[in-house]
C-alpha cells in the first residue's frame, strides 16, 4: 500500500497524474528543474522539490536526486509518467531497491521490450506479424549494407534503444545508406546512449495504429481497444483518435489478440501500448512495445469511460483489473491533437519563449490536458508539446467538428505555435473523409502548401488601433485625437516580423477609428475589453479577438491568425543589416552540437556548418550559397537565442 505519490516528471502528465491522485485521496509530489520552479504541476502538487539545473541529465535524469526527493517527503511510490525515466528498467529497479512502490511494470518488462532489436526477436518466437528486416546484434556497417540487400529497398533504418523519431532514416536507394548509418548512429548516441541499430524493410504509406493493454500481478491482460496516430511529422504523432476509421471489429479483434500475446511474452503488469503498422490490404506488423502510459491515452479514456491513471494506481496496489475482456465497451470517438511551440511553417522547428497569455478551450465534448500559465516560459530544454487538445462525440464527424470549434477558442500568445496547422488538418476534406497515413502531411501539407500566413490589412488595421489607444493612454501619441478643424489623421509603422506597414488611423469619437492600411479602408470600434478578449465592430460586423501587450510587442490573434506587431512609428531607422544569405541565424533557441567549419574555409550551397540540438531535436544548418567563411560565432557546447549569429560568409575572391 502507498499514501504519496511522486512524479517523477513534469509539464501537463505530471498535471494528469496529479489530478487522479488527488481525486482517489493520495498526496503528491513534484519535481522540477530551475526552469520549471513556476510552472503549473509544482503548483498543483501537495509538496515539491528542486531536483537540480534546467539540462535534463542534470535533473529529470537524474535518478539520484529523484530519489533523494522521495526519502525527504515520505514518498511511498513513484508514477514515472511517459518520456525521461518512464521506460528505463534501471530506474524501476532503483525506486524498488528503495523500497518505493514503482506505478510500471516489473524492470524486466521494461529491459525486453525497451530495445526494438530484442523485443522483436520476442515477437518473432511469440508468433507476431514483424515487418521482415535485420535486428542482430552484429552492428558493422558490412553486414548491415549486406542485410539491407536481402530485404530490399526502400528500408528504415532505426534506433533499437530509442523512439520518437530519433535515430530513425527512410533510405529508398542503396548508394543512400552509408551516410544514413552514420547520421542515425550519431543521434541515436546522442540521444539514448546507444549507437545500436536496427534495419526494416519501409511499408509504404500504412496507417499507425497501436492497441492499448493493461495487465494485473494476477496473470490478467486485455486490450482496450486501438488508436489510430497516423498523422505525423518527423516520426512524431500530431495527431491521434480512437477508434481507427480503418479497423472494423473483426481486424480489432485480431491485433488485439495479437497485442495480448505480445504483453503476456513478458508477463505484462500495467499499462502499456503495443504499436503495428497497418498496410492497405488490412495485414499489421508489430512495431514496438511501450511500456509506459502514452500521450495519447485520453481518447482511450473518452471512448471507454475510464480512468486508465487509476486504473495504474490500482493495479500497483496488487488489485484485479476491474473488468474483463468482454466487458469492454467503446462508445463515440475521440480525436486529439497536439498543441506545440514550433513553427509549421519552418519546417516544424521547436519554438521556445515567453506565454504572455493561455486560455484553454471549453465546452461540450471538449477536454485539454496542459501544465501552461500565463507568463510561463517554455523552455528549449524540453519538449515542445505544451498542451493535448480532446474532442470526444457521437461520430467521428461530431468529434471532429468539436475539435475544430476548440481549436477556433484556444487562445496561445507570445510564441509561435501549430494551432493554424491543427486547424487546416481537422477541416481537410481528406482527414474528414478518415484517408489518414503516415504520409498524410507530406502528399497534403508539404513545404509549397505551407505558406506562412500573412497579415491582412484588417490585423494591420486592429494592431494599430490598439497601439493608438495603448499610445494615447500611456501620454507618449503625437497630439491629441481631435483638431479645431475635426478629427485628426495621424500617421504610424506597424511592424511584424520583416514587414513594415504604412496606416494611418482617424479617431471619429469613444474608441471608433477609420485606417487606412494602403489601399484598404476599415472602420473599427472597439466595444469591450475583458482582459485580453476583445469585442469589436469592423465595417458593420461584431467579431472577437485576443490582444495582449508584453515585451514591447503586441501579440494578437484574429481569427486563424497569431502574429505580433510592433510600433513602429517612432523609432530610429535600423541598421542596414547584412545580407540574409551571408549569415546563418540559429532558428531557435539551442544548443551546439557541432561546428564543421572555421574562419578562411570556402564552402558551397548546402553544405553542413553546425548542428544544434533543442526541445529533442538536432537541426542541421547549411550555407545558403557559396562563399568563405567570414566568421565562427560559436563553439560546441554553447548556449545560443533564436536568431544567435552563428557563421558569416563573404563574397568569394575572383
Amino acid at each position: 500500500m502507498f499514501k504519496k505519490i511522486l512524479i517523477a516528471n513534469r509539464g501537463e502528465i505530471a498535471c494528469r497524474v496529479i489530478r487522479t491522485a488527488k481525486a482517489l485521496g493520495y498526496r503528491t509530489v513534484a519535481v522540477y528543474s530551475d526552469a520549471d520552479a513556476q510552472a503549473l504541476h509544482v503548483t498543483l502538487a501537495d509538496e515539491a522539490v528542486c531536483i537540480g539545473p534546467a539540462p535534463v541529465r542534470e535533473s529529470y535524469l537524474n535518478v539520484a536526486a529523484l530519489l533523494a526527493a522521495a526519502r525527504s517527503t515520505g514518498a511511498d511510490a513513484v508514477h514515472p509518467g511517459y518520456g525521461f525515466l518512464s521506460e528505463n528498467d534501471g530506474f524501476a529497479q532503483a525506486c524498488l531497491d528503495a523500497g518505493l512502490v514503482f506505478i510500471g511494470p516489473d524492470p524486466q518488462a521494461i529491459l525486453q521490450m525497451g530495445n526494438k532489436a530484442g523485443a522483436k526477436r520476442l515477437m518473432l518466437a511469440a508468433g507476431v506479424p514483424c515487418v521482415p528486416g535485420y535486428q542482430g546484434t552484429d552492428q558493422s556497417d558490412a553486414t548491415l549494407l549486406g542485410e539491407a540487400g536481402k530485404i530490399g529497398f526502400p528500408i528504415m533504418v532505426k534506433a533499437a534503444a530509442g523512439g520518437g523519431g530519433r535515430g530513425m532514416r527512410l533510405v529508398e536507394q542503396p548508394q543512400d545508406l552509408a551516410v544514413a548509418l552514420v547520421s542515425a548512429r550519431s543521434e541515436a548516441g546522442n540521444a539514448f546512449g546507444s549507437e545500436e541499430l536496427i534495419l526494416e524493410r519501409a511499408v509504404i504509406e500504412p496507417r499507425h495504429v497501436e492497441i492499448q493493454v493493461f495487465g494485473d500481478k494476477h496473470g490478467h491482460i486485455i486490450h482496450l481497444g486501438e488508436r489510430d496516430c497516423s498523422i505525423q511529422r518527423r516520426h512524431q504523432k500530431v495527431f491521434e483518435e480512437a477508434p481507427s476509421p480503418a479497423v472494423s471489429p473483426a481486424l480489432r479483434e485480431k491485433m488485439g489478440a495479437a497485442a495480448v500475446a505480445a504483453a503476456r511474452t513478458v508477463n505484462y503488469v500495467g499499462a502499456g501500448t503495443v504499436e503495428f503498422l497497418l498496410d492497405r490490404d488490412g495485414h499489421f506488423y508489430f512495431l514496438e512495445m511501450n511500456t509506459r502510459l502514452q500521450v495519447e491515452h485520453p481518447v482511450t479514456e473518452c471512448i471507454t469511460g475510464l480512468d486508465l491513471v487509476a486504473w495504474q494506481f490500482a493495479v500497483a496496489r496488487g488489485e484485479p483489473l476491474p473488468l474483463t475482456q468482454e466487458q469492454v465497451q467503446l462508445n463515440g470517438h475521440a480525436i486529439e491533437v497536439r498543441l506545440y511551440a514550433e513553427d509549421p511553417y519552418a519546417g516544424f522547428l521547436p519554438q521556445s519563449g515567453d506565454v504572455a497569455l493561455w486560455r484553454p478551450p471549453t465546452g461540450e465534448g471538449v477536454r485539454v490536458d496542459h501544465g501552461l500559465v500565463s507568463g510561463q516560459t517554455v523552455s528549449p530544454h524540453y519538449d515542445p508539446m505544451i498542451a493535448k487538445i480532446i474532442a470526444h462525440g457521437a461520430t467521428r464527424d461530431e468529434a471532429r467538428r468539436r475539435l475544430i470549434g476548440a481549436l477556433q477558442r484556444t487562445r496561445l500568445l507570445g510564441l509561435p505555435h501549430n494551432r493554424a496547422f491543427l486547424e487546416a488538418v481537422a477541416s481537410h476534406p481528406a482527414f474528414a473523409a478518415g484517408e489518414t497515413t503516415t504520409a498524410f502531411i507530406a502528399q497534403h501539407f508539404d513545404a509549397a502548401a505551407l505558406v506562412r500566413p500573412q497579415p491582412d490589412a484588417l490585423a494591420v488595421a486592429l494592431a494599430s488601433t490598439l497601439w493608438f489607444e495603448a499610445s494615447a493612454l500611456s501620454g507618449t501619441s503625437a497630439g491629441a485625437p481631435w483638431r479645431s478643424s475635426g478629427p485628426a489623421r495621424w500617421p504610424m509603422l506597424i511592424g511584424e516580423g520583416e514587414h513594415r506597414h504604412a496606416v494611418h488611423i482617424t479617431a471619429n469619437g469613444a474608441r471608433s477609428y477609420t485606417l487606412e492600411v494602403g489601399a484598404a479602408l476599415h472602420h473599427i470600434t472597439l466595444c469591450e475589453r475583458d482582459g485580453a478578449a476583445l469585442r469589436l465592430v469592423v465595417d458593420g460586423v461584431q467579431r472577437h479577438a485576443a490582444a495582449i501587450f508584453a515585451k514591447g510587442l503586441l501579440h494578437l490573434e484574429l481569427g486563424s491568425l497569431s502574429a505580433s506587431f510592433e510600433d513602429l512609428t517612432y523609432a530610429p531607422p535600423a541598421e542596414a543589416a547584412g545580407s540574409a544569405e551571408s549569415r546563418v541565424l540559429a532558428p531557435m533557441n539551442g544548443r551546439v552540437l557541432a561546428v564543421d567549419v572555421q574562419s578562411g574555409d570556402t564552402v558551397t550551397k548546402g553544405q553542413r556548418l553546425a548542428v544544434l540540438e533543442a526541445m529533442k531535436m538536432e537541426h542541421q544548418m547549411l550555407a545558403r550559397r557559396d562563399g568563405v567563411v567570414d566568421q565562427v560565432a560559436v563553439r560546441v557546447g554553447d548556449q545560443v537565442a533564436t536568431r544567435a549569429l552563428l557563421v558569416s560568409l563573404v563574397e568569394q575572391p575572383d
